[in-house]
């Protein structure tokens, strides 16, 4: 019997045709010789695996959650990242195969291989490192500034946001007796969000990493690697250059004010930062906690989200919602950071 496709695979199945065959058939249609070692890597969107080479040393392959990108799309992030490595930034750009392709096509699965990269997570709590960590992202921002994306999203207030809200409530995710303290919370913080934006005024918008956190930084040391190596570019979109720096930083108002500093000690070096944009911190960080909320919802038929996720579905987890919401209510209505 033929594997099915994701054409004809269930929705809350999305990766059911892609057994072990199937993946060592999509590497050996591209000229790719795997010795049949395939270890899975954490990724929840995407299907992510280490595989072993019969000559060389392994490569990592990502198989793209079908639906999710076009094709257009993926090759947009995957020629930015290329950019950047052929600008020689220290970024895990996709290997170039068949023809000179980066992205391939095998039984209605869109897939790209890329180098295997070790490293260790960044210290952030190190100015050296904030101020390392600067230099690269005003590097990359100097390049993702030069052309805009055409067929990828923005991050904005109606796509993280008001978006993300409608999916919930859509999908009567929460118990009854929460949903009003939700609604209500959800509907404050939203009004915090565009009185940020308000007060940041018209600020460009750039190619972005876009979730550039510690898991998505690999800190190397050698006397040719040393410093960072940014990986998946997968959530890259057009945003506020702010959004690649606020989750650098954690603390208290004044350190985190002090590790802005640090940052854009080394990004000011290769770009400007219009410090309006500092009013966009928290309310960034509300449309991440909402699009989290609904990304989670979204990917709920897949069965590798209920495993990982086992608390959504709970009072408990959307209690704590409620809550978080509440403080970042009042975080937005604070002064932004000072530099």
């Amino acid at each position: 019997m033929a594997a099915m496709s994701p054409a004809t695979a269930t929705s809350n199945t999305p990766y059911a045709a892609l057994t072990p065959d199937c993946l060592l058939d999509a590497l050996d249609s591209v000229g790719l010789r795997p010795d049949g070692r395939l270890l899975a890597l954490n990724s929840f969107e995407n299907r992510v695996y280490q595989v072993g080479m019969e000559e060389g040393p392994p490569l990592v392959v990502k198989f793209y959650r079908p639906g999710r990108w076009s094709a257009a799309a993926i090759q947009e992030e995957h020629d930015f990242t290329l950019d950047l490595a052929e600008r020689e930034l220290p970024v895990v750009a996709p290997l170039r195969l068949t023809s000179g392709a980066t992205l391939h096509e095998h039984a209605g699965f869109l897939f790209a291989a890329y180098p295997r990269r070790g490293g260790r997570m960044p210290e952030f709590d190190n100015p050296d490192t904030l101020e390392w960590m600067g230099r690269f992202i005003g590097r990359i921002h100097a390049v993702g500034a030069l052309l805009p994306y055409h067929h990828r999203p923005t991050l904005d207030i109606a796509s993280f946001g008001e978006e993300s809200r409608d999916f919930i409530l859509a999908g009567d995710w929460l118990p009854a007796d929460l949903l009003p303290a939700w609604q209500s919370v959800v509907e404050q913080a939203l009004q915090g969000v565009r009185h940020c934006y308000a007060r940041a005024g018209q600020v460009a918008h750039l190619r972005l990493h876009g979730d550039c956190h510690a898991g998505n930084v690999l800190w190397t040391e050698g006397s040719q690697t040393s410093g960072p190596h940014f990986v998946d570019f997968d959530d890259s979109r057009m945003g506020p250059a702010v959004q690649d720096m606020w989750m650098l930083l954690s603390g208290d108002h004044a350190s985190r004010s002090r590790q802005m500093c640090d940052v854009l000690a080394g990004y000011e070096d290769f770009a400007e930062f219009d410090r309006r944009e500092l009013h966009l911190i928290e309310a960034l960080r509300t449309l991440r906690l909402l699009h989290h909320s609904a990304w989670i919802a979204r990917r709920w038929d897949d069965p590798a989200f209920p495993a990982a996720f086992p608390w959504f579905d709970t009072p408990h987890y959307w209690q704590e919602r409620i809550l978080e919401l509440r403080e970042q209510i009042a975080l937005m209505e604070e002064e932004p950071l000072y530099v």
